[in-house]
């Protein structure tokens, strides 16, 4: 089997590895440290810096393709690794718009993509010229964020020139875009292979809290069939413009119309396709390695036709001795899927994640119920938390 290296440690790679297995795919991680999530599961590992040449190249040459489990590879280290002969899915040129959110908004916006009006900008009177009048705003940093940081929705000129001058003080690039007053976000998970084969997961509804994503349901309930098959061509319209090749998460607001905006695009297993693991016939870390391989893309659909998936993410709390509490939710109800990703509990951080899949019978609202009561307490030791 071809090899396939993954640069990033992180619980992509971990959850990567476990899908290699089941593939037969032989796996290898970059990781920064030997304490990284997919470091301490991972039989083949590499310590380097993905901000390294030598090392992402050193890594690269014993593998027979790479990919990533992050967007933070820097675009001279991954021309370089393309110039030299290797393999590497999706390419710089795709990665660029993951990497760039000016340049995903400009090329989006230049392929007709619905997307909310932006503009860059470097000044105070930048943003108050963009608002004109209309606040909320929002600034995001061009490079750099994930899991709401390197956002701020900003309701006054007052805020935004503070954003401004505490980005300007660590050399942070603004983009400002409008304030969507959405109905709800969805996502649109597909993947596409060399021989440009597509394969759509359900669209999901996201739920995010401050910025992180809290609770996915799959698929989104009462969307109209005719918008998430919107959305499903969207997103595969979107991987071929920009010649993607596996996994591609496009993030949508779904607005009061009932119009779809593109939000944010990931190349790379995605935490709005975790549910894929216990609810679809392929798993999302699966589809990816068989996209990076060229190999025929499996079955995106439900493993339940016509019931639900609901992933509610594990938060750290204040008490790192969870085993207990883990033996306790596996009792309490034995259909829960725990997902650890092997990483220090931190109050705030993503350890993990709970699945909970239904068939037609089970109510969408019983099914978020139980998610949300395993996570709760797996975080808290009581099932009515946060």
């Amino acid at each position: 089997m071809p090899i396939v290296g993954m640069v990033g440690g992180g619980q992509l790679a971990r959850m990567t590895a476990q899908a290699a297995i089941e593939l037969g795919a032989t796996f290898r991680v970059l990781a920064g440290s030997p304490s990284e999530s997919a470091a301490l599961v991972t039989r083949d590992v590499s310590v380097g810096s993905h901000l390294s040449l030598a090392d992402v190249a050193g890594f690269a040459a014993q593998c027979d393709a790479i990919t990533f489990d992050h967007e933070h590879v820097p675009a001279s280290v991954l021309t370089s690794l393309e110039s030299s002969g290797i393999l590497v899915r999706p390419g710089s040129a795709a990665l660029r718009y993951t990497q760039d959110k000016l340049a995903m908004r400009e090329k989006l916006s230049s392929l007709g993509v619905p997307c909310p009006r932006f503009a860059p900008v470097s000044s105070a009177a930048d943003v108050e010229s963009f608002a004109s009048g209309s606040w909320p705003v929002v600034l995001k940093a061009v490079s750099g964020g994930y899991d709401g940081k390197g956002v701020w929705v900003c309701s006054s000129a007052s805020e935004a020139a503070s954003v401004v001058a505490a980005a300007e003080s660590h050399g942070i690039s603004l983009l400002a875009e409008e304030f969507v007053p959405f109905r709800r976000e969805l996502a649109a998970l597909i993947a596409r292979s060399p021989s440009r084969q597509g394969a759509a997961y359900p669209v999901v509804e996201t739920v995010q809290v401050e910025g992180i994503c809290r609770e996915v349901i799959a698929p989104a309930p009462g969307l109209p069939a005719s918008v998430a098959e919107e959305a499903q061509s969207l997103a595969l319209g979107i991987a071929s413009s920009l010649d993607v090749i596996g996994l591609l998460a496009v993030e949508l607001f779904e607005t009061s119309s009932g119009g779809l905006l593109v939000n944010e695009l990931a190349m790379r297993p995605h935490n709005s396709g975790h549910w894929t693991m216990d609810g679809a016939c392929t798993s999302q870390f699966e589809q990816h390695l068989r996209a990076v391989l060229d190999l025929p893309l499996g079955s995106p659909a439900p493993s339940c036709p016509g019931g639900y998936t609901v992933m509610a993410n594990i938060l750290g709390g204040t008490d790192s001795d969870i085993y207990d509490r883990y033996i306790h939710v596996m009792a309490a109800d034995p259909a829960v899927k725990v997902h650890f990703y092997g990483k220090e509990i931190r109050l705030g951080r993503k350890i993990g994640h709970v699945n909970i899949a239904g068939g037609p019978s089970d109510s969408v609202e019983s099914l978020r119920d139980r998610a949300r009561r395993a996570a709760s307490y797996l975080r808290w030791g009581t099932e009515d938390g946060d």
